[in-house]
């Protein structure tokens, strides 16, 4: 995958217009549990690496990712404060960076730490924040972003008329991917877990939306498809849908999966998955290598960013207090999220 460089507005270098302190508010996962273990807690501001920006963040993105890390408890080889997202202001840069300069207003994506008053990011994870939106609605774009286009273009392979199903058309990844996909031309297909949600997936650009509540998904696709199937499906729901995944794809098509979901075993049928020569696989973002993150990120630039704030605008359902993160949390387990909640951090400069 290739990429223009990205090239940051222009902002100040002078370090003493954005100050640091040496220790911020951030939120904690204090054990594992539900989101009562969310803490407020004071902790140092981090250190910059060669290679990284320190940003002053304004927004943080919610993800089902930082549920599944508050479940399992402190991290200790990334953070334990969550967060795989932010905006914000740059106040630092490693002595080896120059696309980013010092008042430079970014989205980035982030190894942890996003709900906090400053977070770390490596440079080439960086963004400008799109001329046609805000710096706190930019909050909502990396990380669903990132998650688009790594397991669809990288992973999946996607080719030009392909189709594809996207399993929680409605939250934040399957929000932008709906929009993403059908401004290049491809045939979205959804599900989701309410007939209102169903619509707002088709109203995004879904072809069609179905209710898994409802209907078998598998046999909905294929009568959609006159039969063919779809050809890469986004599954975000653990592993439940191992047999109708399959049997809704068209002939090599992949199935690629987002979540562990508790790791559970995965089964289908192979005797159909052999037939189909299909490819059932999976990714994890955050493992990734910063080279390959970066290489991403310049795609974004390149082609997505021209279409922000047009054919493709994120769907913010919920602002929230940096404090109240563990109610956020309850409302992403609760199923009843839209789109994407943000942390509002600190207020923007301007």
């Amino acid at each position: 995958m290739n990429g223009a460089s990205i090239t940051m507005q222009t902002g100040t270098q002078d370090p003493h217009i954005h100050p640091v302190p040496g220790h911020q508010i951030g939120i904690l996962i204090s054990a594992a549990g539900g989101p009562e273990v969310l803490v407020p807690s004071e902790l140092p501001v981090p250190e910059c690496a060669s290679t990284d920006v320190l940003i002053r963040v304004v927004c943080a993105g919610v993800n089902r990712h930082d549920v599944n890390q508050r479940r399992r408890g402190p991290d200790n080889v990334h953070s334990s404060v969550p967060g795989l997202e932010v905006s914000g202001v740059v106040v630092r840069i490693g002595a080896d960076v120059t696309n980013v300069k010092i008042g430079d207003e970014v989205c980035a994506l982030v190894n942890g730490g996003g709900y906090a008053e400053y977070a770390i990011a490596d440079a080439g994870q960086v963004l400008p924040v799109p001329p046609t939106i805000s710096l706190r609605d930019a909050a909502a774009l990396p990380e669903a972003l990132f998650t688009t286009v790594h397991n669809f273009f990288n992973v999946a392979k996607l080719a030009a008329g392909e189709s594809v199903l996207i399993h929680g058309g409605t939250s934040g990844v399957g929000s932008l991917a709906i929009q993403l996909l059908s401004a290049r031309g491809h045939a979205v297909y959804a599900t989701c877990g309410t007939d209102e949600k169903c619509s707002m997936a088709e109203a995004l650009g879904a072809v069609k939306a179905f209710n898994y509540r409802t209907v078998g998904f598998a046999e909905a696709v294929l009568t959609a498809t006159g039969g063919k199937g779809v050809d890469v499906i986004l599954d975000m729901a653990g592993a439940g849908y191992g047999r109708q995944n399959v049997e809704a794809l068209a002939r090599r098509g992949r199935v690629v999966h987002l979540s562990p979901g508790g790791n559970a075993d995965l089964t289908f049928p192979l005797r159909e998955l052999m037939r189909k020569e299909a490819v059932v696989t999976g990714s994890l973002l955050r493992p990734l290598p910063n080279e390959e993150k970066a290489d991403i990120a310049r795609w974004i630039h390149a082609h997505v960013w021209p279409l922000i704030g047009t054919a493709i605008k994120p769907t913010i359902t919920q602002r929230l207090p940096l404090t109240q993160a563990c109610t956020a949390h309850e409302a992403l387990e609760r199923g009843d999220v839209a789109g994407k909640i943000l942390l509002d951090v600190s207020a923007p400069s301007r």
